[in-house]
């Protein structure tokens, strides 16, 4: 399985903050070619599609199988984290949050191996990129 992450949020500053946590903590970056992420993290108050029928959707394709869906979200609620546990969710964060969330919750669910993977794989993008 790949090892890409995937934010969805329609908060330009909660993608780039995101982005910036898993570069710098992870030293990630995404590959060009499409693939199925090991991970993906979706806001719930999305413009155009709710968060909870995203997962619902990712959730139903096989594909996404054995990717891990989180929730990250400003609703704090019992009955939102239930929902979240019902559309097919494997975790829930509350904004704001930090980076150590991002990165315990990575470890957790993908493993230690995933942060020397996604090493790897960024020093070697990167050193393709400086060669172009």
């Amino acid at each position: 399985m790949s090892r890409v992450i995937v934010v969805i949020d329609d908060s330009l500053t909660v993608r780039k903050i995101l982005e910036t946590c898993l570069r710098r903590a992870l030293r990630w970056l995404t590959k060009p070619e499409a693939c199925i992420p090991a991970l993906v993290l979706v806001d719930l108050g999305l413009p155009k599609l709710d968060g909870y029928d995203l997962i619902r959707l990712l959730k139903a394709k096989p594909a996404f199988e054995r990717t891990v869906l989180v929730i990250i979200s400003r609703r704090d609620g019992v009955l939102d984290r239930i929902k979240g546990r019902l559309a097919g969710a494997h975790a829930y964060v509350t904004k704001p949050f930090t980076t150590q969330t991002i990165i315990a919750l990575v470890q957790a669910h993908l493993g230690a191996a995933a942060v020397g993977e996604a090493a790897a794989q960024s020093s070697t993008s990167l050193l393709k990129a400086h060669q172009h």
